[in-house]
């Protein structure tokens, strides 16, 4: 096993270079002659008793040419050396626990895989939502505008709060936005959009009268791909908060990605389809989403049977509503 000049220096045994200027160089394997020191360390690294063997029979093989047994003395060495400091910082953590002190992140070894960037103290996602959820409308859209919750900020153009009626009895939630939500800071434009009107239309309602439409996730992912379950636990604070002041009677879950945000599901949209579910207490029909319809168009007639049993489910809300 080949293994890196630096690993022989840690241990003490990087070959010690001479300068001889009155005798003519050496051939190259006379490197091997050269004498192998191993330097006193100021701080030694912690060695358990098998580590310590492996370590004096490389430096013992070291200087003899037999580079293959070296190297092959040298990793198992630095495999028990390994081994060795994970005994001793389980020990230290397992002290620190003991005395009431919590350790410190570079004491846990389960970290030591974690990339550096992803070693951080856990965020203040809580109480941030706690926030979010006393926000007035005003605040709560500038608040998603700046919003730097999740890396998805790092690439929008707009952040994509949400348009139509603030106290609609229907509201509309999409997954996320595309490439022509994410230049005009507005959700279902483009030709899903007109779709979505025309749906709207054949039920008598609009976006700018009684609907309110909002998506999952208020910024684009890259390349319109799904966003991550981290991205939406980052951002679902913002679409509680709008659900919260809109108080709809009923909500259309438009699209797989949607409903199973919504509805915590990993069910198909099919099974999901044909049902009334609950979000916050709110009743939520599953529909397909308009740029999937555009693709599918023998599905919009199972599309027109759920804005039907929506209408349905809305009357019966209503009901329920007079009747409290």
């Amino acid at each position: 096993m080949a293994l890196h000049k630096s690993m022989f220096d840690e241990f003490g045994l990087g070959t010690i270079w001479v300068r001889r200027a009155t005798q003519p160089a050496e051939p190259a394997a006379a490197v091997f002659e050269e004498p192998v020191t191993v330097p006193e360390r100021s701080a030694p690294i912690p060695l358990n008793r098998a580590a310590a063997a492996e370590l004096e029979r490389a430096a013992s093989i070291a200087p003899e040419r037999d580079t293959t047994d070296a190297l092959s003395a040298l990793d198992a060495a630095l495999s028990a050396a390994q081994k060795s400091q994970g005994l001793v910082r389980e020990t230290q953590v397992a002290s620190k626990s003991a005395s009431g002190e919590p350790p410190a992140f570079d004491d846990i070894p389960w970290l030591d895989d974690v990339p550096e960037e992803a070693r951080t103290e856990p965020d203040t996602l809580d109480e941030t939502a706690n926030d979010i959820a006393s926000l007035d409308w005003d605040v709560l859209a500038d608040r998603v505008s700046v919003c730097e919750r999740c890396k998805l900020c790092e690439r929008r153009t707009n952040a994509v709060f949400g348009v139509g009626d603030r106290d609609a009895d229907w509201m509309l939630i999409g997954e996320a936005p595309g490439e022509n939500e994410d230049k005009l800071g507005e959700p279902f434009v483009g030709q899903a959009g007109k779709l979505l009107d025309s749906m709207l239309h054949s039920v008598a309602l609009s976006r700018e009268d009684n609907v309110f439409i909002a998506n999952v996730i208020k910024c684009r992912p890259p390349g319109n791909r799904n966003p991550e379950l981290d991205e939406v636990a980052r951002c679902e604070p913002y679409l509680k908060r709008q659900v919260a002041l809109v108080k709809p009677k009923l909500i259309v879950a438009l699209g797989r990605f949607a409903a199973q945000s919504l509805l915590k599901s990993e069910a198909s949209i099919a099974s999901l389809r044909g049902r009334v579910h609950d979000y916050e207490g709110v009743p939520v029909i599953v529909t397909y989403h308009p740029a999937y319809l555009l693709r599918s168009l023998p599905d919009k007639a199972k599309a027109w049977a759920d804005l039907c049993l929506a209408q349905a489910t809305y009357r019966e809300s209503l009901k329920a509503s007079d009747g409290a």
